[in-house]
C-alpha cells in the first residue's frame, strides 16, 4: 500500500500539483500529463481502443478532493472530473 502524502500543492500558475511523500520523496505532475493520464473509464476505454487522452498544456485543475484516504478526485479546466487517482498512480507518474 503506498503512503498518503504529507503535503499535496496546486502551483495552479504553472499548471504543476506537488506532492511530497513521507519518505521525503517530491514529486511534481503537471496538469496536463494528469488530465492525460485519467483513469476513469471512459478515459482507458479511450487507451484501450488505441487513442489519447488530448489533454492541452492549458487545462488545468479546477478541484482536488480527496477520496478516503486512498486517493484524490480531480477535476479540469476542460470539464473533466471523474478520475479517481489513486496514491498508489500518482507515485507511479512520477
Amino acid at each position: 500500500m503506498t503512503a498518503v502524502p504529507e503535503t499535496i500543492e496546486n502551483h495552479a500558475a504553472r499548471g504543476v500539483l506537488a506532492l511530497r511523500w513521507p519518505d521525503g520523496r517530491m514529486a511534481a505532475l503537471t496538469h496536463a500529463r494528469l488530465r492525460a493520464a485519467c483513469p476513469c473509464s471512459e478515459c482507458r476505454a479511450r487507451r484501450r481502443a488505441g487513442l489519447t487522452v488530448d489533454a492541452d498544456d492549458a487545462v488545468r485543475l479546477a478541484a482536488i478532493e480527496p477520496v478516503g484516504a486512498y486517493a484524490l478526485n480531480l477535476a479540469f479546466s476542460d470539464g473533466h472530473r471523474r478520475g479517481i487517482y489513486p496514491y498508489e498512480m500518482l507515485a507511479a507518474l512520477e
